[in-house]
């Protein structure tokens, strides 16, 4: 099946662009690299660039990853082609499509700002979900008929965006974390000079919330919709994964609230981000 031999060549090219971001993140540790402002801003920040602007390694690792990226995308084309519906109906499926919209996330910031190194971030975590995915069944089955409603495929995909969305938020805060600990500390290594700014880092953590929260509550919203119209009851009684997903709903109302109305920010804001995204893997894995 075409979709099996593209998933496949899509986790060479995912280890590969892991590999080659991994190295410029770590690699020429002997490099004496110009000093940056501590804050900044995306116009000033001087860990952004242009794409000739960039080492070996991160033009290695950019187009390694595109061309697993548009692997990927065939994958997800072929298997659709091949089901008859778009593949959200199990684990594997769902945690694929996160992997490919968290890659096309990485290329959408790297194309606005020019910050190769949120790729030495994201792509180990695709990379990473796509081996989740593949280690799981992945046989195409005949589709339940509560499953066939326009509602079930908007209620996964806004849901699956919504994760993408935080998994940003999650990366912000460790890159957040990662940043102060040099500052308080004065050992300044070149990890820190390829490191965007606290005050950059913490617009991104803000922003990847206030799109995520949108998106999960429609999705959540059209989840509601899907079970009115499957079981006649926007409430499904005894289940754990509705009502966990509004607790989810219910931290991320409280983070933006902070955030806006308190004025919770920095380092804060970046741990919340962290527990927060990991408390929606735990429930997406747990529960699925």
């Amino acid at each position: 099946m075409l979709n099996v031999l593209f998933f496949k060549v899509t986790l060479l090219f995912y280890f590969l662009g892991t590999t080659f971001f991994l190295f410029n993140l770590w690699g020429r540790k002997g490099e004496r690299l110009p000093k940056k402002p501590i804050f900044g801003n995306s116009e000033t920040d001087s860990a952004t660039g242009s794409f000739a602007d960039a080492s070996w390694s991160q033009k290695l690792a950019v187009v390694v990853t595109g061309a697993g990226f548009i692997f990927h995308t065939l994958a997800l084309v072929a298997q659709i082609r091949e089901a008859g519906y778009i593949p959200f109906t199990n684990l594997h499926e769902a945690i694929s499509f996160f992997s490919w919209a968290i890659v096309l996330a990485f290329f959408l910031v790297e194309f606005r700002y020019g910050i190769d190194i949120l790729g030495s971030f994201i792509l180990p975590l695709a990379f990473l979900s796509l081996v989740s995915a593949a280690a799981l069944p992945d046989e195409i089955r005949t589709l339940d008929p509560t499953l066939k409603t326009i509602w079930f495929g908007i209620h996964t995909t806004l849901s699956l965006l919504g994760i993408v969305a935080f998994a940003i938020a999650f990366i912000a805060g460790i890159m957040y974390l990662l940043q102060e600990s040099f500052l308080k500390s004065k050992q300044f290594s070149p990890l820190y000079y390829k490191l965007p700014s606290l005050d950059l880092l913490d617009e991104w953590n803000k922003k990847a919330i206030l799109l995520g929260f949108p998106l999960l509550t429609l999705g959540i919203i059209s989840g509601a919709l899907w079970a009115q119209y499957s079981i006649g009851s926007f409430w499904i009684q005894n289940n754990p994964k509705q009502a966990l997903s509004l607790g989810t709903w219910l931290f991320y109302l409280m983070v933006l609230h902070g955030r806006i109305t308190i004025g919770w920010r920095a380092k804060k804001a970046a741990h919340l981000a962290i527990i927060g995204f990991v408390g929606v893997v735990f429930i997406f894995v747990t529960l699925a």
